[in-house]
């Protein structure tokens, strides 16, 4: 079984793609299938803490480098008819510790049925979507002089 441990920059070829929703992509270790169905385990190092995004490449223990695919899962698509309601949106978010990723048109969260109804009273029109989610990961900058 190729085990993957390194994340890289780059790469002249490309030998698999592993396709993994947010939670597998959050993770460091973890078994999956690539795309041609041979079995990988993840054993990312403790420097590559940080969540693999989509596009991200790693390396494996042969040499053989492999691309991370987001996986299509099921989110909501909050859709905010103007800025005030798209604020209420994130604020509620922020405040909730619940990931989000920001897109063009509103945000996108993952599917989870009890903030259905909450998002409707606030304004938002809910659509249910099976879709890449790519939450964004804001750093705390510090404090602030």
């Amino acid at each position: 079984m190729l085990t993957l441990t390194r994340r890289i920059d780059h790469a002249p070829r490309v030998h698999g793609v592993l396709a993994l929703p947010w939670a597998g992509r959050a993770s460091g270790r973890l078994q999956a299938p690539l795309a041609s169905g041979e079995r990988v385990a993840l054993r990312l190092q403790p420097d590559c803490a940080a969540p693999l995004r989509h596009g991200d490449l790693l390396r494996g223990d042969d040499g053989r480098v492999v691309r991370i695919v987001a996986a299509p899962e099921p989110t909501y698509a909050l859709r905010c008819p103007d800025p005030l309601t798209l604020a209420r949106c994130a604020l509620f978010l922020g405040g909730c510790r619940i990931q989000a990723q920001a897109c063009h048109w509103g945000l996108r969260i993952r599917a989870a049925p009890a903030l259905r109804a909450l998002f409707d009273a606030l304004g938002a029109a809910v659509h249910e979507e099976l879709a890449p989610f790519e939450p964004e990961l804001l750093r705390h900058p510090g404090p602030v002089a």
